[in-house]
C-alpha cells in the first residue's frame, strides 16, 4: 500500500491510527518513543534508525534528520526524474507523515523555566517534517493533530484522500508550525513578532452577532479544538461565548471552590468558600438581580447539591470543570439551559491577545500578572486575613472594566462598580451597591485614585482597607486621607486596565 513515517511528542490515539494504518497495509517507519508505544499493539514497526541505517545522536537531538527520510517525503510522483533517483538509492515514497511537536508553549508557563530546559524543547526534526510533507501535499498527506486520526482513517478507506484534502492538511500543519514559531519568537524576544500571520478555522457559525443584524461566527487555529464540551441547551451565542471567556478567565484567577457570575462581561456576583455550594451561595447573593440570566462559571465539579440550586435561577450558561452525572441529570430538567464542561488544558492557548479597530489591528501580551510586591503606606498594618480579603478583591478587580472598583468581604462581593467615565462614580456605585455591608470591608482600584475624594467616600462608608496601584502625582494626597480616616492603603505596581 505504501509508507507511514510517525513521529509524535503527543502520543494519544497513535496506537488506535498506527492499527488502522496497519490494517490497511501501510509499512510504519517510527521514531523511538513512538514506536515503543504502537508496539503494544503487536504490530511490526520500522524504527528510524534501521530504516536509515544511521542511529540517533547527540541525545535524540537528531533522529528524523536525514536524506532517506526527506528523499522519501519531498519527492515528486509526477517527476520521473524524482523516482528514478529514489529508486538509485533504495528509497521508498513515504505517503503519510503523522507529527505532532515538543510541548514548547507548556514548558515555558512552568515556574521558574531555566533557557536550557526552554532551548531543548524547542522541536526541529518535527517541524521539518512537517513542512516538508505539507509542501510537498499534491502527494503526501500531513497528520498534525490527534483530532483528525479518525477522519482520515475513513477517508482511507473509502479512498477518499483526494488533493483538496491534502492541501486542508498542509494548511493546519503550516499554521502549526507558524504558531509555534511565533511563541518561541515570543519567548526569546519578549516582543511581538514583526509580522503576524494568523490562519482560522470557522468551527461555528452563530445565529447572529452582538445585535441580530450583525452576521458573526467563531473561529479557531487550525490545529486547535473546543476548548469546551457542550452537554446540552440552546446553541451557544456571540454574547455567550464573550462572557464565557470572561467567566472562565476570572474564575482561573482562585485556587479554592470559586465561583463567577458574568453579565454583559463583567463580574456581578463572585465568592470563593470552603465547598462548591457555599461558593455559589455566596456569589448568588452577592448581587442576585443582575446574577439573572448570567453566566456562571465554576472552578470544581458541579455535583448534585450544587446542581439543585443552581437550577432554582436562570441562567444563560454554567460552566464548570467537571460535572457529576447525578448532576447533569439534575440539570436536564431544564432543556435550554446551556452546560459546559471547560476543558482547560486541552489547547495551545493563543499567544497574544489581538483586537480589531476599524483599521488595523492591536496586539498585546495577555495580563497573567496579579501583584509583584507590594507597599503599605499607612501607620495601620494589614493582617494576614487583610491581605488575602484584599487579594481576592484585586483578582476581581482585574477581570472588571474600567473604570473599576470592587467592594468585598469576606471573600464576596459585596458591590462592583465598572465602566465609568470616572473613578469616583465607579466608587460609589460599588459602596452603594454594598449599603452597610461595606463597614470592616476591602475595596480595590484597577488604577491610582486621581484624588482623594474616592478615599474620602470610602472612609463614610467603614472601609477598613484599599489595595490600589500607585503612580498619581496625588498619590501622597491619597495616603494622607486613608491615614487621617484610619483605613489601610496598600499599593501595588501593577495596574489592571480592562477595556
Amino acid at each position: 500500500m505504501g509508507w507511514a513515517l510517525i513521529s509524535v511528542y503527543n502520543k494519544e490515539g497513535i496506537r488506535y491510527f498506527a492499527r488502522e494504518l496497519n490494517n490497511l497495509g501501510y509499512e510504519i517507519i517510527a521514531t523511538s518513543s513512538t514506536a515503543k508505544e504502537i508496539a503494544k499493539e503487536n504490530i511490526s514497526i520500522h524504527e528510524i534508525s534501521e530504516f536509515t541505517g544511521f542511529s540517533e545522536l547527540i541525545g535524540g537531538r537528531v533522529k528524523t534528520l536525514h536524506p532517506k527520510i526527506f528523499a522519501g517525503i519531498l519527492a515528486r510522483r509526477d517527476k520521473e526524474e524524482d523516482l528514478e533517483e529514489l529508486k538509485r538509492n533504495n528509497i521508498p515514497l513515504i505517503d503519510i507523515v503523522v507529527c505532532n511537536l515538543y510541548p514548547f508553549s507548556e514548558i515555558i508557563k512552568k515556574e521558574n523555566v531555566s533557557l536550557e530546559e526552554a532551548l531543548e524543547n524547542i522541536d526541529i526534526g518535527g517541524v521539518s517534517l512537517l513542512r516538508a510533507s505539507a509542501k510537498n501535499y499534491p502527494f503526501v498527506l500531513v497528520v498534525s493533530s490527534p483530532q483528525d486520526y479518525q477522519e482520515v482513517i475513513e477517508r482511507l478507506k473509502n479512498n477518499r484522500v483526494d488533493e483538496e484534502f491534502r492541501k486542508s492538511m498542509a494548511i493546519k500543519a503550516f499554521s502549526y508550525t507558524s504558531l509555534y514559531d511565533q511563541i518561541i519568537t515570543n519567548f526569546l524576544s519578549n516582543n511581538p513578532p514583526e509580522s503576524l500571520n494568523i490562519t482560522l478555522k470557522k468551527e461555528l457559525e452563530l445565529r447572529y452577532g452582538e445585535n441580530p443584524h450583525q452576521r458573526a461566527s467563531f473561529y479557531l487555529l487550525p490545529h486547535q479544538e473546543l476548548p469546551w464540551e457542550k452537554l446540552q441547551g440552546k446553541e451557544l451565542s456571540y454574547n455567550n461565548l464573550l462572557d464565557l471567556d470572561s467567566a472562565w478567565n476570572l474564575i482561573m484567577e482562585f485556587s479554592e471552590p470559586a465561583v463567577a457570575i458574568i453579565k454583559h462581561n463583567n463580574p456581578c456576583g463572585v465568592a470563593e468558600s470552603f465547598s462548591p455550594i457555599s461558593a455559589f451561595r455566596k456569589a448568588y447573593e452577592s448581587d442576585p438581580i443582575s446574577a439573572y440570566g448570567g453566566i456562571v462559571a465554576c472552578n470544581f465539579t458541579i455535583d448534585e447539591e450544587c446542581a439543585k440550586e443552581m437550577i432554582k435561577y436562570f441562567f444563560e450558561v454554567i460552566v464548570a470543570k467537571d460535572i457529576t452525572e447525578t448532576a447533569k441529570r439534575i440539570f436536564e430538567r431544564k432543556k435550554n439551559l446551556r452546560v459546559l464542561i471547560y476543558r482547560e488544558d486541552k489547547n495551545y492557548k493563543n499567544p497574544w491577545e489581538i483586537r480589531s479597530l476599524r483599521t488595523g489591528y492591536l496586539i498585546q501580551e495577555f495580563n497573567n500578572s496579579l501583584i509583584n510586591g507590594y507597599e503599605v503606606k499607612t501607620s495601620k498594618k494589614p493582617e494576614e486575613k487583610d491581605l488575602e480579603e484584599l487579594t481576592f478583591a484585586l483578582k476581581v478587580v482585574k477581570h472588571t472594566k474600567s473604570n473599576a472598583i470592587v467592594v468585598s468581604k469576606d471573600k464576596k462581593t459585596l458591590g462592583i462598580g465598572a465602566g465609568q467615565m470616572n473613578r469616583v462614580d465607579s466608587v460609589r456605585i460599588a459602596l452603594e451597591k454594598a449599603g452597610e455591608n461595606a463597614k470592616d470591608a476591602y475595596l480595590a482600584s484597577d488604577a491610582f485614585f486621581p484624588f482623594p475624594d474616592s478615599i474620602e467616600l470610602a472612609g463614610k462608608y467603614g472601609i477598613r482597607a484599599i489595595i490600589q496601584p500607585s503612580g498619581s502625582i496625588r498619590d501622597q494626597e491619597v495616603i494622607e486621607k486613608a491615614e487621617e480616616l484610619g483605613i489601610i492603603l496598600v499599593m501595588i505596581s501593577l495596574r489592571h486596565f480592562r477595556h
